[in-house]
């Protein structure tokens, strides 16, 4: 019985920068809630819910699925990314098919750009001390 509760639900892993999104995708209307909070509350600029729908837009599974989302770290432009790595993740999951859509757009790879570390000698990553002659 736990098997069959468990096979509608879907699971993927989102990361972007410094933020981990835990991405479950379960048969609905199409509700995203993130961190038990809707998508709307969560994220005030419609450009970050834009993103983290993208793959549901992509491949036509905006009101089949319930997006459930636990996200830490970063920012929200960090979390909305891993989010939407999350999504597209679970929904390979969900139906193998949808693969090539969503490697076209981009959705699978992994954003490899990270924080550069801080050197010493340095400010910063690269922002050496002022200089002067004298």
């Amino acid at each position: 019985m736990a098997k069959a509760a468990n096979a509608s639900r879907y699971y993927g892993t989102g990361r972007r920068k410094k933020s981990i999104a835990r991405v479950y995708l379960v048969p609905g209307t199409g509700n995203i809630t993130i961190n038990k909070r809707s998508i709307d509350e969560y994220f005030g600029l419609e450009t970050l819910k834009v993103i983290v729908r993208q793959p549901l837009t992509v491949t036509d599974t905006t009101d089949k699925f319930d997006v459930l989302v636990n996200v830490h770290g970063g920012g929200y432009t960090g979390q909305a990314g891993a989010i939407r790595h999350g999504i597209s993740r679970a929904l390979l999951q969900a139906d193998a098919d949808y693969r090539p859509v969503l490697k076209k757009e981009g959705f699978l790879t992994r954003d490899p750009r990270m924080k550069e570390r801080k050197k010493y000698g340095l400010k910063a990553a690269r922002r050496a001390p002022q200089f002067s002659k004298r």
